[in-house]
């Protein structure tokens, strides 16, 4: 447990300084909301399309992240291989590396004439870039590393004796992930999947690079705020609003999964 202390002024200025700075365009943003018109602008067919996108292609990527995070994770934490930092960089990528860039390089693996996207065509006439298949591969690409990091953490601080005790009894190694493993991430995983959905729903740099801007089909909730804001600016502020409120929904409670606390 840390002990209360006083901060001395300068630090204290500095982290206020920081604080306002980082709470500045948030106050702007709510002091600039049509409030009176906001349910209305809501309501739009255009806002509907785009949120009803965003649902299907945040959903099913949290699907497939929780899916694939969770082995990735529990591999990562219990298993000694070789190449594991590397392997672990590797999977931590996508949160560095700018969306752009990212969509650019599913474009290249995954396009019609990518490294593998001109096997999938031509074998299973399947093409991702510009569908709403794409904009899903696009969100769990940048979604997944949230999921792995909060579940392999978890791992990694829980004592995995139960575990142990488990194969020594001669459970197989299947039971006891299913019946030991994942009772105790369950909160973790939670917080982690809480927080891809929110990183998928907010994804625009790699979906409008790989799945384009298409209404109906890839234009997601942040594509259409992007879009809205040339022709109808107070729509565009009335999705970013509906943007801020998720985020903050997902940070607040699932905080001390990821962030030690007293």
């Amino acid at each position: 447990m840390t002990t209360p202390r006083s901060a001395p002024r300068g630090v204290l200025f500095i982290a206020v300084l920081s604080i306002t700075f980082l709470a500045l365009p948030v106050l702007a943003l709510l002091q600039r909301a049509p409030w009176s018109s906001l349910v209305n602008l809501l309501t739009q067919r255009e806002v509907i399309d785009a949120l009803s996108v965003s649902m299907v292609v945040s959903l099913t990527a949290a699907g497939i992240v929780l899916v694939l995070g969770t082995p990735l994770a529990w591999v990562l934490a219990r298993v000694n291989m070789p190449f594991r930092r590397l392997i672990r960089a590797l999977v931590l990528l996508p949160m560095v590396l700018p969306p752009v860039v990212g969509g650019t390089a599913l474009l290249f693996a995954l396009g019609r004439r990518g490294l593998v996207g001109q096997w999938l065509e031509r074998w299973f006439d399947l093409t991702l870039p510009f569908t709403t298949t794409g904009a899903v591969v696009a969100a769990t690409f940048v979604a997944l590393p949230f999921y792995v990091v909060t579940v392999e953490g978890a791992l990694r601080t829980t004592s995995d004796q139960l575990e142990q005790l488990a194969a020594t009894l001669g459970a197989p190694p299947t039971s006891v992930f299913r019946q030991v493993t994942l009772p105790q991430l369950m909160p973790a995983m939670a917080a982690g999947l809480a927080l891809a959905w929110a990183r998928a729903l907010g994804e625009f740099g790699a979906t409008i690079t790989f799945a384009g801007n298409l209404p109906g089909r890839t234009r997601t909730l942040p594509l259409a705020t992007f879009e809205a804001l040339e022709s109808d600016p107070e729509a565009a502020i009335a999705l970013s609003l509906v943007l801020l409120a998720v985020s903050f929904a997902v940070l607040v409670p699932t905080r001390d999964r990821w962030i030690p606390t007293r």
